[in-house]
């Protein structure tokens, strides 16, 4: 444990000299949640080198630096109710349940059942199951049953923003999501103006898994 802890420090402070982390509360956030722990077995000496690593079902854990660009590009708060769409292991679940506290709560969907049984196991285990909801479901279609929602995140490429999104976002909410086509995007943030009028950000480019469902790309 103490060298998993050491390698966190480690890595937390080559991404806050690289200009990646920022705000306190997100180098707090990933000074404490174990990555380690949401990364397969056999990858657990790899769990603090800045690179994505699969977790199983053709799918990754996406690089520290990517969640720490991402949490800082969201911003949420202590309280905040927060959607996240592609649960993959639950580390980046467990990052926002970190900063949004025991007054917050995440929801979380995975279209993947096993994988979603693999995030709550891995938060049960760290403690963050009480703070973070795994749904499985159509992440495209959002999950109304909570909305609004303060904030929400894509994990995923997705070929457009999905509307269900936009709608299930409170106004003045953000969201936070990888736009492109299938090999390459760029990290879109969206405001949400009153009327329902959204203001969209364009970022850097960035390459994710692709974001299945009804409004996302087909499984092939």
């Amino acid at each position: 444990m103490t060298e998993f802890n050491e390698a966190r420090r480690e890595l937390v402070r080559m991404l806050i000299n690289e200009g990646v982390l920022r705000s306190s509360k997100v180098i707090r956030a990933m000074l404490k949640v174990p990555r380690e722990e949401f990364v397969l077995p056999r990858y657990r000496d790899y769990a603090y080198s800045d690179m994505p690593l699969p977790i199983g079902y053709g799918q990754t854990i996406s690089a520290p630096h990517m969640v720490a660009l991402m949490t800082e590009e969201l911003d949420p708060g202590e309280g905040d109710k927060v959607l996240e769409i592609g649960t993959g292991s639950g580390y980046q679940a467990a990052v926002l349940a970190e900063i949004v506290s025991d007054r917050g709560h995440v929801w979380s969907i995975e279209r993947i059942p096993g994988l979603a049984e693999f995030a709550r196991e891995n938060l049960k285990r760290t403690s963050y199951i009480g703070r973070v909801t795994v749904i499985v479901g159509d992440g495209t279609l959002g999950y109304s049953s909570y909305a609004p929602y303060d904030r929400i995140i894509v994990t995923a490429a997705a070929p457009d923003i999905p509307r269900a999104l936009i709608d299930q976002l409170r106004v003045g909410g953000k969201l936070v999501i990888p736009v492109g086509d299938r090999y390459l995007q760029r990290l879109v943030t969206v405001v949400k103006e009153p009327g329902g009028k959204v203001r969209r950000k364009v970022g850097i480019p960035c390459v994710f898994v692709p974001l299945i469902g009804r409004y996302g790309y087909d499984e092939c």
